[in-house]
């Protein structure tokens, strides 16, 4: 199962919403994303995601508790709660590196670089 998690910081800009991004959250536990980020044993896989703009970035939870993915600028994207065997999808439309944590495991990180 794949799944691809992305979060915003880094592409940092003026806070206007050229980096306006999309959330939808899916209770089903498969994906049929060929990209994405897995969420498993608190650590988001693969790391580093590259994407094109405007991608449906998917992110699937298969740990054993909720997770986010957050962007570490505080703006650009939030999947919000993604419950065990759920998936978040999100849509970044500008380049840049995306920087992203987890916002109730802190130390979980990883990057979206949108090309």
């Amino acid at each position: 199962m794949s799944a691809l998690l992305l979060a915003a910081c880094g592409g940092g800009d003026d806070g206007n919403d050229a980096a306006a991004s999309t959330r939808s959250v899916s209770h089903s536990g498969s994906s049929t994303s060929s990209s994405g980020v897995t969420i498993s044993n608190f650590k988001f896989t693969p790391a580093t995601v590259s994407v094109a703009p405007a991608a449906q970035v998917t992110v699937t939870n298969d740990d054993s508790t909720a997770h986010t993915a957050t962007a570490d600028d505080g703006h650009s994207f939030d999947t919000g709660t993604v419950d065990p065997g759920s998936s978040g999808t999100i849509s970044v439309k500008k380049p840049g590196s995306y920087s992203y944590h987890c916002s109730i495991h802190p130390f979980m990180h990883g990057t979206l670089v949108v090309k």
